[in-house]
């Protein structure tokens, strides 16, 4: 977390950036410099569903306006959070509540959505964006969102850390099926049973269905550090990126040629996941990987609307 800004006397915008693994905090003045910025807990939407999700979700906020009033109270909130759909309101409500704000300052949309206003203006471009889960997002002229993908871990998403992790383990254990003790000879499989806790089925049965879907996806970084030493994580991460090609591919055939941006904390496990997804698009398409600091988009849009609407 950065220090407080001596500078507090102007209003700040409050910008997150909530996902699965992380969730990111910055705050910008009306000139669009960040002036402070911090992290917390990965958080989702859909755990508004349930009373200990509901919990959760206002612990992590809880963390986020303790540090944040630390540098001075925002005047408006911009939040892009993972798995969010039409009804923010209790969202709203909790964040408004702790930050002492009106839930009318507080400004709710899904993550990707300002992810992909800090890679392209409307209709200027792809985002394909792999973090836990994965989607691609293209915003029209006309500020209309469009999807490929994005549905799930449960459902799909692939090429996704989730995604990674999930196929990870199930080659390890179709291989035991076929061979039992085959795993000893598989770096992936070393790596992937260190970080689950032990190469007994029942640890990887409690981590695959007992952990929350952030940690789970966070099992594809064990995946990548062993790609040089094993053509299954290899393969694995080459599939993730012919998946996500998939999702760009989508995209083109619908609304035409343009620009890809590919972003998200699975996109830079390793080159692997670029290398494929560029040789499966069409060979005219322009693919830039980019590191995104959707946060700092967030709290500039916030920033912003205090100047537009004071």
């Amino acid at each position: 977390m950065h220090p407080p800004d001596q500078q507090q006397d102007s209003p700040l915008g409050l910008g997150i950036d909530a996902g699965g693994t992380q969730t990111r905090w910055a705050l910008a003045g009306p000139d669009g410099r960040i002036r402070a910025e911090g992290t917390a807990s990965g958080l989702s939407a859909l755990q508004m569903g349930s009373a200990e999700g509901r919990e959760a979700v206002r612990t992590v906020f809880e963390t986020i306006a303790r540090a944040v009033l630390a540098h001075g109270r925002p005047a408006a909130v911009r939040a892009g959070i993972t798995g969010f759909g039409e009804d923010g309101g209790a969202l709203q409500r909790c964040l408004g509540e702790l930050l002492g704000l009106a839930p009318g300052a507080v400004v709710l949309s899904n993550d990707i959505e300002i992810a992909y206003l800090a890679s392209f203006r409307p209709g200027q471009g792809y985002l394909v964006y792999a973090g836990t889960g994965s989607i691609g997002a293209y915003i029209d002229e006309h500020h209309g969102f469009h999807r490929a993908g994005g549905r799930g871990v449960v459902l799909d998403d692939g090429g996704g850390g989730f995604w990674i992790a999930r196929e990870a383990l199930r080659h390890i254990w179709r291989r035991e099926d076929e061979c039992p003790g085959a795993w000893e000879a598989s770096p992936m499989a070393h790596a992937v049973f260190q970080h689950v806790g032990g190469a007994d089925w029942s640890f990887s049965r409690q981590f695959i269905y007992g952990r929350a879907r952030g940690e789970v996806g966070k099992l594809a970084i064990a995946v990548a550090a062993t790609a040089g030493r094993d053509p299954a994580a290899a393969a694995i991460l080459q599939e993730a990126g012919r998946e996500l090609a998939r999702l760009a591919q989508a995209l083109i055939g619908r609304f035409g040629p343009r620009p890809v941006a590919l972003a998200g904390r699975a996109a830079e496990l390793h080159p692997l996941i670029a290398t494929t997804m560029r040789a499966a698009l069409p060979p005219d398409t322009v693919l830039e990987q980019a590191s995104l600091r959707a946060h700092y988009a967030a709290a500039r849009l916030a920033a912003e609307s205090i100047t537009l609407n004071p």
